[in-house]
């Protein structure tokens, strides 16, 4: 991929999460259609961002009394780290207001504005509870996509044929797992199990669970 083609993804993704903080103010979500079911992933988040947000700002107001007789230096300060204030708080809102989304046909897992992967029902083969803790994300290319919250994942979906997922500067991948979080990772099981079944035309049949 060309560096003109990585910025304008970045550009985009930098775009969406401005984009996300306006729909967190006016607390509606990103791409959830009428008879859609929205399953939050954020609340694993929250309380670090928070932290890290406040921490930002104590240190932007320390920086602002360190500086008050270097104007210039102030004000480039004090734009870089209310910029990087703003950035923490976009992450928590793109996580908000772009939850995985399970719709008729298709379960959408997302990763804040940074990725989306699209999964047909159809291609399901398992779903099921699977709370893990992940130490480093893959960017391996390989066939397990670990769309983690806080370090952890608590939902394991295998596939019978692969789905093909493009990451934030373009990169394809082919998969056959992927795992997410959930912060009603049983809930989402459940759904995503029925939303199976009533897609195969057989509701109320069970569905294989590992």
């Amino acid at each position: 991929m060309s560096r003109g083609t990585a910025l304008r993804r970045l550009i985009a993704h930098e775009g969406r999460w401005l984009m996300s903080l306006g729909w967190w103010v006016a607390r509606r979500r990103i791409g959830v259609a009428p008879g859609e079911r929205a399953l939050g992933y954020a609340g694993a988040q929250a309380a670090i961002l928070y932290g890290l947000a406040f921490v930002c700002v104590v240190e932007t107001v320390g920086i602002g009394v360190l500086l008050a007789g270097k104007p210039v230096v102030h004000e480039v300060m004090l734009f870089i780290d209310g910029y990087t204030v703003l950035t923490v708080l976009g992450l928590q809102a793109a996580a908000v207001t772009r939850p995985h989304v399970l719709g008729a046909a298709e379960l959408r897992l997302r990763d804040g504005a940074r990725r989306e992967i699209r999964i047909p029902l159809e291609r399901i083969a398992s779903v099921r509870y699977d709370l893990r803790f992940v130490r480093e994300q893959r960017e391996d290319g390989g066939e397990v996509a670990e769309l983690a919250v806080a370090g952890q994942t608590s939902v394991t979906v295998e596939l019978s044929e692969p789905v093909v997922a493009v990451r934030l500067l373009g990169r394809r991948e082919t998969l056959r797992t992927v795992r997410f979080h959930a912060d009603e990772a049983r809930a989402a099981v459940t759904a995503v199990r029925e939303g199976m079944a009533a897609r195969a035309g057989i509701a109320g049949t069970p569905v294989k669970q590992a």
